[in-house]
C-alpha cells in the first residue's frame, strides 16, 4: 500500500521515501491541490492510499467512516520537511505493520 501526501506536505516525500514507501503519491500530483479531504478521501479509498497528513481533519473522517482509506497523522508541529522523512524512515517497521493490520485505521506518529 503506497502513501498519499496531503497538500500541508511537500511533495518531494514521495522521492525521497520511495526507497520503502513505493507507489505513493502527493495529492498535487494527482490534481487534488485545493481539493477538498472528501475528494482526497474517496481517492485515497478507491486508489488503495493510506493518507498522511498534518491535519487533524483526516483522523476525524478515519474514527467517523473507518478504513479504507488508512490514516497516518503527523503529530510534529512546526517541523521541515527532513524532519518528516527521518521520522517516516525511523518508524517504518511501525508504519508496514500498521498498513498490514486489516483493522487498523489509524496511525498518530509524534
Amino acid at each position: 500500500m503506497g502513501l498519499l501526501f496531503d497538500e500541508n506536505l511537500s511533495a518531494r516525500l514521495v522521492a525521497s521515501l520511495a526507497d520503502i514507501y513505493p507507489g505513493s503519491a502527493h495529492v498535487g500530483a494527482l490534481n487534488l491541490a485545493g481539493a477538498s479531504d472528501d475528494e482526497i478521501w474517496i481517492v485515497a479509498k478507491s486508489s488503495g492510499l493510506a493518507i498522511v497528513s498534518k491535519d487533524e481533519d483526516f483522523q476525524r473522517f478515519s474514527i467517523l467512516y473507518g478504513p479504507p482509506p488508512k490514516v497516518i497523522w503527523i503529530r510534529l508541529g512546526n517541523c521541515s520537511t527532513d524532519q518528516i522523512i527521518a521520522l517516516l524512515r525511523h518508524r517504518h517497521g511501525e508504519i508496514m505493520a500498521f498498513l498490514a493490520d486489516k483493522e487498523a485505521g489509524f496511525l498518530e506518529l509524534a
